[in-house]
């Protein structure tokens, strides 16, 4: 795709960026430039000198390089290569070193010589990092610099390990790295305190010096960052932000991490728009926010000073604008997210009919259906429709060691009271006890306290489901294939996955799916099982006539909330219900207090729920609506 080169869309962008719709095409691209380079290069009879980064980002183009060696495209022959970083202590083998990720990713797959491999070295000792930074920048300089740099960005903006406080011109050293970047290692490490404190890195002044820099960056949990990266002003705070003084710096995006750039997010600003319903309702939304105005109170005047001038000349008067918005917002709210029975349903986000209807809520791991619509799910049951839930994972490696020992303890004493033998269980648990003492950060559970820890996860979905109003036979524990690895990098999705899918689909033929679409979990679980169930429903709907009337809602609340203007149902909890779905999400006792992997939000699970319950609420009220103590979230997806 080519880059925009509309001034006047840009003008807020202050660094060239190019957005691709997926990062498949993006990170192809990338590879594509970086063979020329190698290819124009060769012909020269030069060497190519490549800075390389590590992380999920950079993984598609490894990818690509690695086809395009092995379809005989590409030599890496002449290439030199520079990581920008490694976590400090860190062994070469470990697996969280980024020697091992680079091995696996790209080195063991291509035809470099190992002796022009270089990655900062985890096991210097202390006292001599200071000389090892030196060579290591002598390296690069003897070469004549680094030809391209490729980068990511973390959510603090550092590029490398280059944290907020960097200076431009620092070059390679020991950093200590932000709290943020560590809780986001966690899940790689087997929890934060196991993530190291230090790391070595490559100076943001070194990185300055390549010939061609590329910082690429996708999904929805860059978006932030990027905004700021590319359109804040120069920094400390956000080292991405010095690369404005580059010259020679590109920004490759995919469409989810370009969203909070102006010119996607409020192109209103930039440029004249086609002015369809859904862009008139994020506008109007976004004015009433900024001037903190109810939608009904919003003037001609607060129109045209804020980039919205086009949209008062072709469809005002702009009360009448603002009055079709606001109705276009009150329908979304219903006290019936079954539908209502007998009710005209023309302006409710479901349908009346069939009054009872078949619904099954799909939860990715055993607790997101009561944290992220505990209270929808509840007023389903209440309502007398058929609600199903299926757990689509075991959710057996968020659990602490020390409950897996607690339980296994229980099982002893109580098979003890009621007089049977417990010789296997002690054996079991001294087993047990062993693996754990000497277990080392992320290392694979054995067979059995992967199963016990499933066993917990499973009890408390149970208990859960049951306080929400279920029966045991509309309670389904899928342990989808893909997921029970034993590790947190999780398996591809395979064909048993999508099979038991369509059989439960099959079972129920539900009016109503619930999916979750958080897709901001940083575990990636969610997205793969939603794309589970849609593949599972593209499957059926040329074969099941049921699939036809069959509407899929999307819920959040676990990770994120959708932006006000998303919102398609809007369901009102009551003070009483609020507290009744915190009950059903105390159920789940193994993910209270401090579960495994929290994340970058430190509030527990239900805090994090009814704060954004609430606020969706709030955002309501001050758009002119009813005032309400909480509400659930929905958007429907339309396969």
């Amino acid at each position: 795709m080519p880059r925009l080169n509309l001034l006047e869309e840009t003008r807020y962008e202050k660094l060239p960026v190019t957005v691709y719709p997926d990062q498949h095409a993006a990170s192809k691209a990338v590879a594509g430039r970086i063979a020329a380079l190698i290819k124009r290069k060769q012909q020269n009879n030069e060497p190519t000198v490549l800075g390389l980064a590590t992380g999920a980002t950079p993984v598609g183009v490894y990818n690509e390089l690695v086809r395009l060696h092995k379809a005989g495209e590409l030599s890496f022959k002449n290439v030199i290569t520079f990581n920008l970083d490694e976590y400090y202590p860190m062994k070469p083998d470990a697996a969280q070193s980024y020697v091992t990720f680079m091995n696996e990713n790209l080195f063991n797959h291509i035809d470099i010589d190992r002796a022009n491999v270089h990655i900062p070295d985890g096991t210097v000792a202390l006292e001599n990092i200071p000389a090892f930074c030196v060579d290591y920048e002598s390296k690069i300089t003897a070469l004549g610099g680094l030809d391209m740099q490729i980068l990511g960005i973390g959510r603090t903006g550092h590029i490398g390990f280059n944290e907020p406080g960097s200076a431009p011109n620092s070059g390679t050293r020991l950093v200590t790295l932000d709290d943020l970047t560590r809780s986001d290692a966690a899940r790689d490490f087997g929890g934060k305190a196991n993530v190291p404190t230090k790391a070595i890195t490559m100076g943001i002044g070194t990185i300055f010096k390549a010939r061609e820099i590329i910082l690429m960056a996708w999904s929805q949990k860059k978006a932030g960052i990027i905004k700021k990266a590319v359109e804040g002003e120069i920094s400390g705070d956000v080292p991405a932000t010095y690369l404005q003084l580059s010259d020679h710096v590109d920004f490759i995006l995919d469409e989810a991490a370009a969203s909070d750039l102006t010119r996607f997010d409020t192109p209103w600003l930039v440029k004249d728009c086609v002015w369809d319903s859904a862009l008139t309702k994020k506008a109007i939304i976004w004015l009433s926010t900024q001037l903190k105005k109810p939608v009904l109170k919003l003037t001609e005047e607060d129109y045209n000073t804020h980039g919205m001038a086009q949209l008062a000349v072709e469809q005002g008067p702009v009360y009448d604008i603002n009055i079709d918005v606001f109705n276009k917002i009150q329908h979304t709210i219903t006290g019936w997210p079954g539908g209502k029975p007998n009710a005209d349903d023309s302006q409710r986000p479901e349908r009346a009919n069939p009054a009872k209807k078949r619904s099954i809520v799909f939860s990715p791991h055993p607790d997101d259906d009561v944290i992220s619509m505990g209270g929808t799910f509840i007023r389903l049951v209440d309502q007398g429709h058929d609600v199903h839930v299926a757990y689509q994972t075991s959710g057996n490696t968020a659990v602490w060691d020390d409950d897996v020992l607690r339980y296994v303890e229980f099982a002893i004493d109580f098979n003890q009271s009621i007089g049977n033998d417990t010789t296997r269980l002690n054996e079991i648990y001294d087993e047990m006890r062993r693996f754990i003492d000497s277990k080392q950060p992320n290392q694979i559970d054995t067979q059995i306290i992967r199963e016990v820890k499933g066993f917990i996860r499973k009890t408390e979905a149970i208990s859960g489901a049951r306080y929400a109003g279920l029966g045991d036979d509309h309670i389904h524990f899928m342990a989808l294939p893909f997921y029970e690895t034993g590790k947190t990098q999780k398996n591809t999705v395979g064909e048993e996955d999508i099979r038991l899918t369509i059989e439960l689909l099959q079972k129920i033929k539900p009016h109503q799916i619930f999916a979750a679409g958080d897709f901001a979990d940083p575990h990636g679980t969610h997205i793969v099982c939603f794309n589970i169930i849609l593949a599972a429903l593209n499957r059926l709907k040329d074969t099941e006539e049921w699939v036809k009337d069959c509407w899929l809602w999307m819920y959040r609340g676990a990770w994120h909330e959708f932006p006000t203007h998303e919102i398609e149902m809007a369901v009102p909890l009551s003070p009483q219900e609020v507290l009744r779905k915190r009950n059903a999400i105390f159920k789940h006792q193994s993910q209270k207090d401090r579960p495994v992997f929290p994340g970058d939000d430190a509030r527990e699970f239900w805090v994090r729920a009814e704060d954004r319950n609430r606020e969706t609420a709030q955002r309501y009220d001050e758009l002119g609506l009813a005032e309400y103590e909480a509400m659930e979230a929905f958007v429907r997806y339309k396969f």
